[in-house]
């Protein structure tokens, strides 16, 4: 026996609530960062800076990245990343992108990747309002940005979970 409510459903004869409204948590996260690198790409707000196209992301990389929108994916995921943990810099952005380092036949080590990137991008989602600098350091989101970041999620038609 199966019926639903708007938000309650009686499955096998016990009663589950199914969220509504959805977060950022509740979404899967490649197909969030992809849903608002569009939404970033499309508002217009994030000014490219010239070097895009030509700057590596770290030390370790020895090519540009291939996809022309790279920096709205990036932004988008650094959005993420500041919605789920609040405190985060331009140092552990570093961290977070880092990789490893190809040394030919000597032992690999792990690289930082580029801070640049991190703190124009940081500048960039301050400037829109989306964070703001937190006072224990690093940067936090605001109710602006923590609003506009769910409703991105709740336009994603990923993976919902049932709770």
């Amino acid at each position: 026996m199966e019926w639903s409510l708007s938000n309650v459903s009686l499955v096998g004869g016990r009663m589950e609530t199914v969220k509504v409204g959805r977060t950022l948590k509740d979404v899967s996260p490649h197909e969030f960062v992809k849903a608002y690198a569009a939404h970033l790409k499309r508002s217009g707000k994030i000014e490219l800076p010239e070097w895009t196209d030509i700057v590596k992301t770290g030390l370790f990389k020895e090519l540009a990245p291939y996809d022309p929108d790279w920096y709205y994916i990036r932004a988008a995921s650094m959005a993420r990343k500041i919605y789920l943990r609040q405190g985060i810099g331009v140092g552990r952005f570093q961290r977070i992108y880092g990789g490893r380092k190809r040394n030919g036949s000597r032992p690999t080590h792990f690289c930082k990747s580029s801070g640049a990137i991190a703190r124009h991008i940081l500048q960039q989602l301050q400037k829109m309002n989306i964070i703001e600098p937190d006072e224990k350091g690093g940067r936090k989101i605001t109710s602006q940005g923590r609003r506009d970041l769910d409703q991105v999620a709740g336009r994603v038609g990923g993976v919902v979970i049932v709770a």
